[in-house]
């Protein structure tokens, strides 16, 4: 395991295991490889493998993975979700924000729409479209908020909102 300076005990969490959000990068980072490990040897969902790839950046292998997976569940949000992010892990900046916009049309109202907005705001940060990540993190917050949604994902869009802000402060 690489070392973080300063630790990672107050990066959000990122819903698996052993893996966090970097708050500079806003993106999934492995912070503990045997916990990651022992949760995908503990796991039959193909999702959770999916995810560790695109997180350990193999979003070739993740691909391979979610077309099997979407073969057996094609109308599952969750895959959709990793069919984006594959689009992102792989630097497909644009398709990846224009899958998660058709996304956000089709989930708008509804409870899934904040994690929409939460991973369209993560491909606008990427792609240096730093003002509609604000702004796409700032719904998902205010979603999340109203929603009464789990602390866990109230700070994680919390953090992605200031990180967010404070890079288009230090732009402007």
């Amino acid at each position: 395991m690489a070392f973080v300076p300063g630790g990672t005990s107050d990066w959000p969490d990122a819903g698996f295991p052993g893996i966090k959000i970097n708050p500079d990068s806003l993106v999934p980072q492995i912070v503990n490889e045997d916990a990651v490990a022992e949760a995908l040897a503990a796991s039959t969902d193909p999702g959770d493998r999916i995810f560790v790839l695109l997180v350990e950046g193999h979003p070739a292998d993740a691909a391979e993975l979610l077309a099997e997976a979407r073969y057996s569940d094609p109308s599952s949000l969750r895959l959709r979700i990793f069919e984006a992010d594959v689009l992102r892990v792989s630097n497909r900046l644009d398709r990846a924000v224009e899958l998660f916009r058709q996304l956000l049309a089709e989930t708008r109202g509804t409870p899934d729409e904040a994690v929409i907005r939460q991973h369209l705001g993560r491909s606008y940060f990427a792609s240096g479209n730093i003002a509609a990540a604000v702004e796409s993190f700032t719904k998902a917050l205010d979603l999340r908020v109203a929603g009464s949604a789990d602390a866990a994902l109230i700070y994680a869009s919390t953090v992605a909102v200031q990180r967010a802000r404070d890079v288009l402060d230090r732009a402007s």
